[in-house]
């Protein structure tokens, strides 16, 4: 392939345009507020799961002391019906007895079922207080969620700047150089890690850093200016200046 000494020159230029452009994309994809965002979505999101969950326990245990509080309330109930039967003085000694028996019995149980009572409550109030708290620290994770993300944006933007210039530039690099070369240029990059052409240098291949055997040198240096050279060990483009 023949191509003039100047539009190989240009190859190198879009060459480097093309690296700083990967760069710029690889520093898009590792920017250090990326784990950070990430983290904290996490911990937003592990609260907010926690806070949920114990949304649904609370509701169970909210049904379970209604109905603690309703068998307390039943049993207090009757022992007041006793106590105004017994306050009447209207009943036999025999019911007297019978009722003071039961006013006992009922005593002990609204003992046990107030325990029963005490006890959700008491289970009640650490849920509300694990919700506060998974609830709190979900705030506090989504606004550092949002502090990082803003962050993200202008970082972001910033390359996108950079790139969209570089763009420009490579657009107006690449109008200089004929199809042929750019197509073998391109295919070259592709198949070697985004660098498709490298200046010969030393009797060295910039882009593998092999040393060209001095035969081989020898005839690049015979070859008129305007020949497109590959090298040998990585098939790059070589340019010659």
């Amino acid at each position: 392939m023949k191509s003039s000494r100047q539009e190989q020159a240009r190859l190198l230029e879009l060459q480097g345009i093309d690296i700083e452009i990967a760069r710029l994309d690889y520093k898009a994809k590792t920017l250090p507020v990326l784990e950070k965002l990430e983290q904290a979505e996490r911990g937003r999101d592990a609260h907010r799961d926690l806070a949920i969950a114990g949304g649904a326990e609370r509701s169970d245990v909210e049904a379970e002391l209604r109905r603690a509080e309703s068998d307390v309330e039943q049993v207090v109930g009757r022992i007041e019906k006793d106590q105004k039967l017994i306050d009447s003085g209207t009943v036999s000694a025999k019911d007297l007895e019978n009722l003071l028996g039961e006013l006992k019995s009922l005593g002990r149980r609204k003992e046990e079922l107030e325990e029963v009572e005490l006890e959700v409550m008491v289970r009640l109030e650490e849920i509300n207080a694990r919700i506060t708290e998974h609830s709190s620290e979900r705030d506090r994770f989504e606004s550092e969620a949002n502090a990082h993300a803003a962050e993200r944006d202008n970082a972001l933007a910033e390359i996108d700047s950079a790139r969209t210039s570089l763009l420009a530039d490579r657009q107006e690099i690449e109008s200089g150089i004929s199809k042929e070369l750019i197509e073998l240029y391109l295919k070259v990059r592709e198949l070697n890690g985004g660098v498709g052409a490298a200046k010969l240098e030393n009797g060295q291949c910039l882009g593998c850093h092999l040393q060209i055997n001095a035969v081989e040198v020898t005839r690049i240096k015979a070859l008129p200016d305007d020949e497109v050279v590959r090298c040998d060990e990585c098939r790059r483009i070589l340019v010659r200046i």
